[in-house]
């Protein structure tokens, strides 16, 4: 069904939109990757659509100005899902938040689904 799927490239392309901090550029990003009914759940949050996923992201930004989201490891993928670890921090140092991602992906690719769990966390979020 995904076996062309590059699961690392995906990944990728959805870490880009979370570091993308250019309100125009980042809302072209979302519409590339994710399903028009495309929905983003985490422990905080639950943001189902373009509009609401893209808000949510800025919003993200705006709590953490400054910081940068990397893979924190290999992506693992099978069928339509690819998991894998992320982190977020100062630019080449330790990370303050680390969570790991399920994205649930059509036949071409793109996200109609993320699953988030957050796994490191500052006192007070």
């Amino acid at each position: 069904m995904t076996a062309d799927i590059d699961f690392t490239a995906v990944a990728e392309r959805y870490i880009a939109t979370w570091n993308e901090t250019d309100p125009a550029a980042r809302r072209k990003l979302v519409e590339a990757l994710y399903t028009e009914d495309g929905a983003y759940v985490d422990p905080l949050v639950v943001a189902a659509g373009h509009d609401a996923i893209d808000a949510t992201l800025g919003a993200v930004q705006g709590q953490f100005a400054g910081l940068v989201f990397t893979l924190g490891g290999p992506v693992d993928g099978h069928h339509n899902l690819a998991r894998f670890t992320w982190n977020l921090g100062p630019a080449g140092e330790e990370a303050i938040v680390v969570g790991f991602d399920v994205l649930v992906l059509t036949e071409d690719g793109r996200v109609s689904n993320v699953h988030g769990f957050l796994d490191k966390v500052p006192a007070g979020l």
